[in-house]
């Protein structure tokens, strides 16, 4: 249910920003920049120059933050790799009772994969990885400092959210930065991993953390106890504009992730902004009113995936939505 309150916090900013004819950053409280940086990542390849060559290409696109995943899928089909129990059921377990773990020989695969697009990508630019697998917090911690060489900007979710003492185990143990966060819903839970340094960096889902205003008080609060927020997204135009105007309120933002890079018909779904939406690696800042967008009504018709556009939904009015309470 969370979504749908978010969904409709973005609504009534846009219907406000409209109403008072203001953007819904200066409602925020105001603008620390003019356009936001965005993270992309791309189609994993267990060939890590044809993976590398893939992100260049995002880099040759003007983006200048990456992200890749990184899991026990790319080694785990060479013996001697992964230890594992039989018939694990994973999406019954969280990453601490699933008896998985990563042997020596598979940490220096998944080490030298990284080297080799890093080799291709260079290391100035940020790098970041997720989707590690449902791993022991020891493996967690082993594969991090074998990491360590390759300055990475972040390792996101090694374990799930509200572990806080095991983020704090892995956070301590290593010199790479540790993020969590896409699956929390309100400030008080990102409150702790902040108060407790649990973590470097958060990573809240505007759709799903509270919608604009609870995440900017999130990205503050985080601010205070000297953690960054980097934004985790994956949607629509209209979403990625509140984001935006959230992640330019916001002094200590990172950068905001973009998975609609190789999707054709995303800009098309609004109207009311310069297109291409992302420019070089970055979304300028509306300066219209409210969200800055309006929906492109025939263009999301066209591209729906089960028929019905705005219309009731009352199997929701006994069925809950399925809100993951963890990656």
């Amino acid at each position: 249910m969370r979504a749908s309150v978010c969904g409709v916090e973005m609504a009534l900013w846009d219907l406000a920003g409209k109403a008072y004819n203001v953007p819904a950053y200066q409602m925020l409280g105001g603008k620390f920049r003019d356009k936001v940086r965005c993270y992309a990542d791309t189609d994993m390849s267990p060939d890590p120059k044809i993976f590398a060559s893939r992100l260049k290409e995002r880099m040759d696109r003007g983006y200048t933050y990456l992200k890749m995943d990184l899991g026990v899928q790319l080694v785990q089909k060479t013996p001697g790799t992964v230890t594992s129990p039989k018939k694990v059921e994973l999406r019954a377990l969280e990453h601490p009772f699933t008896g998985i773990e990563i042997t020596d020989k598979g940490i220096a695969m998944m080490a030298e994969y990284v080297a080799q697009v890093r080799e291709v990508i260079g290391m100035e630019i940020p790098l970041a990885a997720d989707h590690f697998g449902h791993i022991g917090v020891n493996s967690c911690i082993r594969l991090a400092k074998a990491l360590e060489k390759h300055n990475m900007a972040w390792l996101e979710d090694m374990v799930p959210w509200f572990y806080t003492d095991l983020q704090k185990k892995i956070t301590d143990a290593v010199d790479v930065p540790i993020l969590t966060g896409e699956d929390i819903y309100l400030k008080e839970e990102f409150a702790k991993l902040c108060d407790t340094h649990s973590v470097d960096m958060i990573h809240p889902d505007l759709a799903s953390s509270g919608g604009l205003l609870e995440t900017k008080k999130i990205g503050d609060y985080a601010e205070e106890r000297g953690v960054a927020m980097a934004m985790h997204f994956a949607g629509s135009p209209v979403c990625g504009m509140a984001n935006v105007h959230c992640a330019a309120a916001t002094r200590n933002f990172l950068a905001l992730e973009i998975h609609a890079a190789d999707v054709p018909f995303w800009d098309d779904l609004v109207t009311g902004v310069a297109k291409p939406i992302v420019q070089q690696g970055y979304i300028p800042v509306p300066e219209t009113p409210g969200l800055g967008v309006t929906l492109n009504d025939d263009a999301c018709k066209q591209h729906l995936l089960e028929p019905g556009y705005f219309e009731p939904t009352p199997q929701w009015d006994k069925d809950r939505s399925n809100d993951p309470w963890w990656s």
